[in-house]
């Protein structure tokens, strides 16, 4: 549109030209070319960069952020952006602070931006080549601060409902052009609001200052540790822990050189492992060893690849929202760009992943049925109802054909099973509960209420077969609904009856992932990364390849 818009200028600009060349013609007289006015200096880089700036590193014109460059000038008569010294210098200032972001600087082509006396000597042509160069790192800089270095779509895909997304170029524009003549302010405003990031890129950069700072002796390999236990890895244990915060200065019923495995060590393990995203039993296994022996780089780079996902994430929010933390398995409502509700939730097994995906609640169904998915009959259901005849009697579970008609169970082949479905009855022990919480995706998957209520207890809650499990989930429903549905859908609840209801005002939902985090003591908290995402991303990072808009 943006490109259209431009063609559309320099047609009118043609135009115009010809016009007055017309309107000075006698008639009868034989039209001659009459001179123009040249196009402005930059107009002719953009029109033509390859010619005109053979030594300047700029872009192909084809490629759609050049249509955001193109515009960005447009916008500003084609005039130059960064006459001024001071222009630049704050700009670079800008592009230097993207360190505490997780992003290199060096990538903006610092030198660049150190404008010499022999600038202002410059032809006309060779200073648009300079100034559009700076431009297109402006543009490139705020792209990769407010939507990502690298392209989401290729390394950690989400899945988009019809109609759901933004037009990313022209968000591109309107903040360049807002911001174009105070940096400070353009970054600022490109940098994502969210509290996570924020907080994220706070310890980001004070754990920058600690990187050349070892944290002592790896602890070795050997048998768990239990409090009580007498082991020569204690002392290397303690001086570790001691250095990553765990423990003050060892003391404290702790001595530098003791080998004793004490309840004062165990603790400080158990604190390790919670903000680690471990089983916080005190134990020292090879789970915990081997987490408690990364060092500050690997740690930088963890957080380098989050507060990516995070710049990923932020981009598709809005102020009033859904958002499944698939790592921290919880849910959290957003409203005006605030949480204000959330609750424990479990997610999908490593083998049957929660999928990444932005799309539209809009539906409940109450009191629902649950037909068993095809890979849950093939890999659960089948063994079960082989070994015990009397399964799905017990559990209140009908066999229908792909019509939906009822068929009797004992005219079906279990062995190889054909043209059924299974489909379990609402009711107490159905794996829905009371209520299913439905948005449009190709994946079959919902947000759900469930009788497996115990398992919300434990610490790592990636469990189901691909839907999320939602502790208090009929809360969540009371948070979806507004004043005049409540009792309307109460009513229908109480009568046990399975029933679709739609929101009157439907509420978007995003369904993320990262393994870093803040928790509410401003502390990191490091995840498990239980679909085993992180070294594919942190590959593509160190590669160093940025996508472009």
């Amino acid at each position: 549109m943006l490109f259209k818009k431009s063609v559309l200028c320099l047609l009118l600009w043609g135009a115009s030209s010809l016009a007055r060349a017309l309107a000075n013609t006698e008639v009868g007289e034989t039209l001659t070319e009459a001179p123009s006015t040249p196009a402005p200096p930059v107009l002719q880089v953009l029109e033509r960069p390859a010619t005109l700036c053979p030594q300047t590193q700029l872009l192909d014109p084809d490629t759609p952020f050049w249509q955001v460059l193109h515009g960005f000038y447009q916008r500003h008569a084609y005039a130059l952006a960064w006459q001024e010294a001071q222009h630049q210098s704050r700009l670079k200032a800008e592009l230097e602070h993207l360190a505490d972001d997780g992003l290199d600087p060096e990538l903006y082509h610092l030198d660049l931006l150190q404008p010499s006396a022999s600038e202002s000597h410059a032809s006309e042509i060779a200073a648009a080549c300079a100034d559009v160069q700076i431009s297109q790192i402006y543009l490139m800089a705020l792209r990769h601060l407010s939507q990502g270095l690298l392209d989401q779509s290729r390394l950690e895909p989400i899945w988009y409902a019809e109609g759901v997304g933004k037009d990313r170029l022209s968000t591109l524009l309107n903040l360049a052009d807002q911001g174009w003549n105070n940096p400070a302010q353009a970054f600022s405003q490109a940098r994502p609001s969210l509290d996570l990031y924020t907080n994220l890129r706070r310890l980001y950069a004070q754990l920058r200052q600690k990187a050349g700072k070892p944290l002592g002796q790896p602890v070795p390999a050997g048998p768990t540790l239990r409090p009580g236990m007498d082991d020569e890895r204690v002392p290397v244990l303690v001086q570790r822990l001691y250095k990553a915060g765990y423990l003050k200065k060892p003391s404290n019923g702790v001595e530098d050189n003791s080998r004793l495995y004490s309840d004062t060590v165990a603790k400080a393990v158990a604190a390790f492992q919670k903000r680690n995203g471990l089983s916080a039993d005190g134990l020292l296994g090879e789970q915990t060893r081997t987490t408690l022996n990364i060092d500050h780089s690997a740690r930088l780079d963890q957080l380098r690849i989050n507060l990516e996902r995070l710049r990923w994430v932020a981009y598709d929010t809005e102020p009033d929202m859904l958002l499944v933390d698939v790592t921290g398995a919880r849910l959290i409502y957003y409203r005006n760009q605030q949480p204000v509700w959330s609750t424990r939730t479990q997610v999908g097994q490593p083998d049957r992943a929660t999928p990444l995906l932005r799309s539209t609640v809009n539906r409940l169904t109450l009191n629902p049925t649950w037909t068993v998915p095809p890979t849950i009959l093939k890999e659960d259901k089948l063994p079960r109802i082989r070994r015990n005849p009397s399964y799905l009697q017990q559990h209140g579970i009908q066999v229908l054909n792909l019509e939906g008609q009822p068929i009797s169970p004992s005219s079906v082949d279990w062995n190889n099973p054909k043209g059924i479905r299974l489909r379990q009855q609402a009711g107490p022990n159905n794996p829905l509960g009371q209520v299913a919480i439905r948005f449009p995706n190709p994946f079959a998957v919902y947000l759900h209420d469930t009788p497996s209520r115990h398992l919300f207890s434990r610490d790592t809650r990636a469990l189901s077969s691909g839907c999320v499990r939602v502790e208090q989930a009929l809360k969540l429903v009371d948070v979806l609904l507004t004043d005049p549905e409540r009792d309307p859908v109460k009513q229908i609840l109480g009568t046990g009856k399975t029933s679709q209801y739609r929101l009157d005002q439907p509420v978007p939902i995003l369904i993320g992932y990262w393994t870093a985090d803040v928790d509410s003591k401003g502390q990191i908290q490091y995840r498990a990364d239980v679909y085993q995402k992180d070294p594919a991303l942190l590959a593509a990072w160190r590669a160093g390849r940025p996508s472009l808009p």
